[in-house]
């Protein structure tokens, strides 16, 4: 069975930063392409930050250059690093991998809530 322990998230004000902890149980990392998506109130779900084992992870135009994803080799933790984080930036963020074979299929966290204000 598939799960996530997500951590991390909380409330900061614009500028500050945040980290995401995604570790995930049930599934071997390296055949997945594994990350990030968010979603804001009223807004459909969108892809943030995603990674598999090609050398450059993928990024939203929206958070290149603040945004850092990783992942700790020991445990299989990914993390989310956020600075200079903004408004636009609050949403419930989810970890997410999907199967790199096969019928691709997806796997979804939880969510974390990310809120940035002032």
């Amino acid at each position: 069975q598939v799960s996530f322990a997500e951590s991390g998230g909380g409330l900061v004000q614009p500028g500050g930063s945040l980290r995401l902890y995604c570790t995930p149980a049930g599934i071997l990392p390296s055949l997945y392409t594994m990350g990030w998506y968010r979603q804001a109130p009223g807004k459909p779900r969108e892809m943030v930050a995603l990674m598999n084992k090609n050398p450059s992870p993928n990024y939203a135009e929206s958070v290149k250059d603040r945004f850092t994803i990783s992942r700790e080799a020991g445990r299989g933790t990914f993390i989310l690093q956020m600075n200079d984080l903004q408004p636009g930036d609050t949403a419930v963020y989810y970890c997410y991998a999907r199967q790199n074979f096969g019928q691709g299929i997806e796997y979804w966290g939880r969510g974390t809530q990310v809120t940035v204000s002032s």
